[in-house]
């Protein structure tokens, strides 16, 4: 499935993960329907710009366990964190999951271009069901920003726990901070525009969880949800990406197209005076855009919580 304030998105049960997420990826007919394919250069390009935050977790992460033989990595996405997962662990297979083929066969390619298919693998299907064509139980499962696109939270953690080898790791991303990209006050527009973004993309999100299949509230309480599906917490940390003012030209075109599919997705919560604004942020001719600022940043975290199957 796909992935953050630039926030997070939903169905056709597939992740992002390699993310982060933005209300408002294409939909289809209503706001819980996104076209994963068509995202899927969009995704691509957030995962590669996030590379650093996902090597320092997955370095963390590798100082927490033994070597994996089989590594998971549940929504998949078009693979950029499955191909890190198999730089970072190089003895391990790596099997990308996800329920799009279309992003799968970039996955393969990716492997292919870096040169880690001979241990690369991928199963097309919805999560958790998929991971019952696994070989033989995951000594490691990284699920990131995957979890929140299934509607019963707690009964996929239980899946997920179930295809864990005994004293295998499930690595679990949900939650950190949104994408900071501009000051308060940015001189055009009212002050205050990403916190108004913020509670609009927060009730975009609200909605889409409740259109999920089985949506079943709970509280995000992740190292208690955890523990419920039997693992043993052991540990939560959050990973930065500060790329400060002004920032890079992949930051900048990363933040033109989430906000652009944020405008798609929000048009109608937003007033007139802030739609103005955002279009004005997106216009590569208006001199106050994204495309020319130099007040424009990139600043966010991701936080994984990790947990084990007792032997």
């Amino acid at each position: 499935m796909a992935h953050d304030h630039i926030h997070q998105q939903e169905h056709d049960q597939r992740h992002a993960q390699d993310h982060d997420h933005a209300p408002g990826h294409r939909h289809h007919h209503d706001h819980s329907h996104l076209d994963w394919v068509e995202m899927a250069p969009w995704l691509e390009q957030e995962a590669e710009l996030y590379t650093p935050l996902y090597e320092r977790a997955l370095a963390w992460l590798g100082k927490k366990q033994t070597e994996p033989g089989l590594i998971v990595d549940a929504g998949s996405g078009p693979g950029v964190i499955s191909c890190l997962l198999a730089e970072a662990f190089p003895g391990a297979r790596v099997v990308a999951a996800d329920s799009a083929e279309p992003l799968l066969e970039r996955a393969r390619d990716r492997a292919r271009r870096l040169g880690v298919d001979d241990r690369f693998t991928t199963l097309s299907g919805e999560l958790p069901a998929v991971l019952d064509d696994l070989d033989y139980p995951a000594d490691l499962i990284w699920a990131a920003n995957s979890l929140h696109h299934l509607g019963d939270q707690r009964a996929a953690l239980t899946a997920f726990a179930e295809r864990l080898a005994p004293g295998g790791t499930l690595a679990l991303v949900e939650g950190g901070l949104p994408v900071r990209f501009l000051p308060r006050d940015i001189g055009i527009g009212r002050p205050g525009l990403q916190a108004r973004i913020d509670a609009v993309t927060a009730d975009w999100f609200a909605e889409m969880r409740a259109s999920l299949p089985g949506s079943v509230d709970e509280p995000e309480d992740w190292q208690a949800l955890l523990a419920a599906a039997g693992l043993r917490p052991t540990g939560t940390r959050s990973f930065l990406l500060d790329l400060p003012a002004p920032t890079t030209d992949r930051a900048r075109a990363t933040l033109v197209a989430t906000l652009t599919r944020t405008r798609e997705a929000c048009a109608d919560r937003l007033d007139a005076t802030d739609l103005a604004t955002l279009d004005r942020l997106l216009d590569p001719d208006d001199k106050a855009s994204l495309h020319h600022r130099r007040d424009v940043f990139y600043l966010t975290a991701k936080t994984v919580h990790t947990a084990a199957r007792l032997p």
